[in-house]
């Protein structure tokens, strides 16, 4: 079969019915595309197996299939031709490590894809950074569209011990915001406690300064709701410059930054606070 060009996002799927088949040779001949096609988006993550039950993203081209399993293959010309920011390691721990997630960088990849993800950029580069191959898991997230720091686990333990630090806010989470228009606020801040979703959400906003009729914000959760920055600074007003979701759109793009990390390592014991370099802070 020729190669194909799609305009729009494609769904295959397939059950296997060859002894013996090579995912690459069934996806070639159910889908019409080139080997160097599917070879490409296998490796960028958009081929799933699903096999008793367990489904994962298929990646080797030329691993045989069992008889029955099932394979999902998300084609998306658009998503696989986008090229991966750069991460940069701030902090090394062994079991776990800080990096800074560039804005435009996923957290994790979806369905039809996850090459553009800090995760998956860890496990492909992180050897060469970090000195060794490690083993990778995601224990929170950061909005595509905002910078800032993110922990990677490298162990399941570590994933479990940094989850349980999350979810029982002990994990100090400071951000800084360019928001629009001079927002009054008093001198010690201000606490916003709009529920979302139905559910508790507390954030704490303090004024650093004003400048081009937008005002900076140091801007600290306790709970972390969906886009819950986005949503409590426009609901009251203020929304973040460049945020096309809750705002307006702008020339710039979204001017949210996750800059400081402070938490006990669940390993040392000892407090940890990690904080971006002044010049990659935003500043009046």
């Amino acid at each position: 079969m020729t190669d194909t060009s799609f305009d729009v996002p494609q769904k295959y799927e397939f059950t296997v019915t060859k002894p013996e088949q090579t995912a690459l040779d069934l996806l070639a001949e159910g889908t019409g595309l080139s080997k160097q096609r599917i070879k490409d988006a296998m490796n960028k993550g958009a081929v799933w197996w699903t096999l008793k039950g367990k489904t994962l993203r298929l990646r080797r081209a030329t691993k045989i299939l069992y008889k029955g399993s099932k394979i999902q293959f998300f084609y998306d010309e658009q998503v696989l031709a986008r090229k991966p920011e750069t991460a940069h390691l701030i902090h090394d721990a062994t079991t776990y490590s800080i990096w800074y997630k560039p804005a435009g960088m996923l957290a994790q990849g979806s369905q039809w894809g996850d090459h553009c993800s800090i995760l998956r950029w860890v496990e492909v580069n992180g050897q060469s950074l970090l000195g060794s191959q490690r083993e990778c898991f995601l224990v929170h997230r950061l909005d595509a569209d905002a910078a800032g720091l993110m922990i990677i686990a490298h162990d399941s333990q570590s994933a479990a011990k940094l989850s349980v630090l999350f979810q029982g806010r002990d994990i100090k989470k400071h951000y800084q915001a360019w928001v629009v228009d001079d927002c009054e606020l008093p001198a010690a801040g201000m606490t916003l406690n709009y529920e979302l979703d139905g559910k508790v959400a507390i954030t704490h906003i303090k004024k650093i300064g004003v400048a081009n009729n937008s005002t900076l914000l140091d801007v600290h959760i306790e709970t972390g709701r969906k886009h819950q920055i986005r949503r409590h600074l426009a609901n009251i007003g203020h929304p973040i410059v460049g945020d096309k979701l809750y705002g307006t759109k702008a020339k710039v793009g979204l001017q949210l930054l996750a800059y400081r990390l402070e938490f006990v390592c669940p390993y040392s014991q000892r407090n940890l606070i990690v904080e971006l370099d002044k010049e990659l802070q935003f500043s009046l």
